[in-house]
């Protein structure tokens, strides 16, 4: 084993090799005994050049356009997989459906192991998992087989969505970590329309199965690079670090260990959190109704892959590769809306280095944006595409408008939920993200029912109208959401003392995501947290890491304009409340 450890130890990006690391000089410990890493070491991957964490960025992001590029890939060859099989084309949608329901299943189950094992080994495992249960799809010989690889790649397929943001929150510092998570999240969305145009131009040429040829080819050439990713999870790399020093047996450091050593936390503890917790935080009100209003979105997006090809080729007589091209307006859509979080970004920046105190309402503006954008452009689209003698840039245009808005309100919400639950945050993102994924599953069944039924116009037209009765969520906690996180039992404010180490999880690098982590690290109603835990305030967001012991002196926009982490001993937090 340590020898297949060390053959893999080789392609990994990282700047330096363990076995070469000096091995004089006193190991940094933190002010409660335990190995820490020191202000300038090689091995915190925070202190990495900006081009390799660019580079396992790069990497990372890949893997999720793996996974969003399969999951509406077939969308675009349904008819052929129809005639193949000789079922209704909304069976055929199944392949679609049983997909995302492996995304509600996959972050129970992979986010977990990877807070316990790290982020290295869970990628290789799912990811191999995820190619090989995708030949089980090229070359499937009936239905029954199709639909049990859809469900098996889906679920393989989740951990790079929901363990992805982690790693992001691993390598980069509370206000750079921004922008590569938008990076994250426009691939959220350029995936999944990407599939339906790359396989509507595979059915004309060749057949239905040619679609998952390229994910194939896609998947391994991705694998290449994967097994460049190093290890980025800081507890497991002090670990490492520790038993390397205890080996060492350096005079008065033969015991030293890392902080997570010090722990008595185990897989199965862990597991008892994320299978129960987000349910407990999906009907406090701020969840509840963020899920319901990112259900919709997510549903929405899923919906848009039988909406297209409605409009353009059973409306106009395109053919299946034409038709769906207007979907790369989408795209566009898309990047505007990651240029204007770039933006956002930059500017609330200057705020904090002005002085500027946040708090987690100030995440709603983007939503507000996004919220008023959303009703007029389902509209615009509905209208515009009921009529052939409508220029068909008309409601391309709508598309990329709508993409745009499903951008700002997906990472808005997202952020806003980690802003508000902070050592909550990862259970909060589960619930989100179960919820969303099952929204998005239905979404192939109905669409093409409904819009018969309604026609285009109609359609849309209810869509808009639900987006309008939406559409005043994110005004609501723009004013009033303050009173409404000090009601909540979850939720910590400046207004009510933080709940005690026992009665909290204790939570690590999450995802986002969506990708989206789901699960706590420590069963902390079992297992009692040491009281001299400290605290390293790593800033908030959708990536937002605390502890079980996590107090706050300032509020949580303002942590993102920190510099770096400020260790904060849990008797000074105390005695400065929250």
């Amino acid at each position: 084993m340590s020898r297949l450890t060390r053959i893999l130890s080789r392609p990994v990006a990282k700047p330096y090799r363990s076995g070469r690391l000096p091995s004089t000089g006193k190991p940094y410990l933190n002010q409660n005994g335990y190995l820490d890493f020191s202000p300038d070491d090689i091995e915190n991957p925070k202190n990495w050049s900006p081009a390799r964490r660019w580079y396992i960025t790069f990497v990372t992001v890949l893997l999720v356009v793996n996974a969003t590029l399969a999951s509406s890939s077939p969308s675009g060859a349904l008819q052929g997989i129809s005639r193949q099989f000789s079922v209704s084309t909304e069976a055929a949608g199944l392949v679609v459906t049983l997909f995302l329901l492996g995304y509600c299943f996959g972050p129970l189950f992979w986010a977990p192991l990877s807070e316990f094992y790290g982020r290295r080994y869970i990628f290789y495992i799912s990811f191999i998992g995820y190619v090989i249960f995708n030949f089980l799809c090229a070359f499937a010989n009936n239905f029954a087989a199709l639909l049990i690889g859809r469900f098996l790649t889906g679920t393989f397929a989740s951990s790079p969505l929901s363990n992805s943001p982690a790693v992001l929150a691993d390598i980069w510092g509370p206000v750079e970590r921004g922008n590569a998570l938008a990076l994250f999240s426009m691939m959220t969305f350029v995936g999944p329309a990407l599939g339906p145009v790359i396989s509507g131009f595979l059915e004309l040429k060749k057949d239905w199965r040619w679609n998952f040829y390229v994910l194939l080819w896609f998947g391994a050439a991705t694998t290449v690079l994967m097994f460049t990713i190093p290890e980025t999870l800081a507890p497991v790399i002090l670990t490492k670090k520790a038993k390397r020093i205890r080996k060492m047996k350096i005079p008065g450091y033969e015991d030293v260990k890392a902080p997570v050593e010090g722990e008595n936390r185990s897989l199965m503890a862990i597991y008892r959190i994320a299978l129960t917790r987000p349910w407990k935080i999906l009907v406090d009100p701020i969840s509840l109704m963020v899920a319901v209003y990112l259900s919709i979105v997510y549903m929405l997006l899923y919906m848009l892959f039988t909406i297209y090809p409605i409009v353009f080729q059973q409306k106009r007589g395109w053919n299946s590769g034409v038709g769906e091209l207007p979907l790369i307006g989408t795209i566009v859509g898309a990047a505007v809306g990651g240029a204007i979080v770039f933006w956002n970004s930059s500017r609330d920046r200057k705020k904090l280095e002005a002085g500027h105190v946040g708090k987690a309402e100030d995440r709603m503006p983007l939503a507000i944006l996004g919220g008023i954008l959303l009703p007029i452009s389902l509209f615009w689209f509905g209208w515009s595409a009921n009529y052939n003698s409508v220029h068909w840039i008309v409601p391309t245009i709508a598309g990329a408008v709508l993409a745009c808005s499903f951008l700002l309100i997906f990472v808005s919400y997202l952020n806003y939920l980690t802003d508000t639950y902070l050592m909550y945050a990862a259970s909060a993102v589960a619930a989100n993200t179960i919820a969303r994924s099952a929204c998005g599953a239905a979404a192939p069944l109905f669409t093409q029912y409904m819009f018969d039924a309604l026609g285009v116009g109609g359609g849309a037209s209810l869509l808009g109208g639900v987006a309008t009765l939406l559409a005043p969520i994110p005004f609501i906690f723009y004013k009033y959401g303050e009173p409404i996180r000090v009601k909540s039992k979850f939720a910590p404010t400046d207004d009510k003392p933080e709940p005690t180490p026992q009665s909290s999880d204790l939570e690590m690098n999450r995802q986002g995501s969506s990708a989206t982590d789901t699960s706590d690290t420590s069963d902390t109603s079992d297992e009692e947290v040491p009281p001299e835990h400290t605290y390293t305030n790593e800033g908030v967001g959708y990536d937002r890491v605390a502890r079980p012991d996590d107090t706050r002196e300032k509020g949580a926009g303002q942590l993102d304009g920190m510099d770096g982490p400020e260790r904060i001993p849990i008797k000074d937090v105390e005695k400065a409340g929250t």
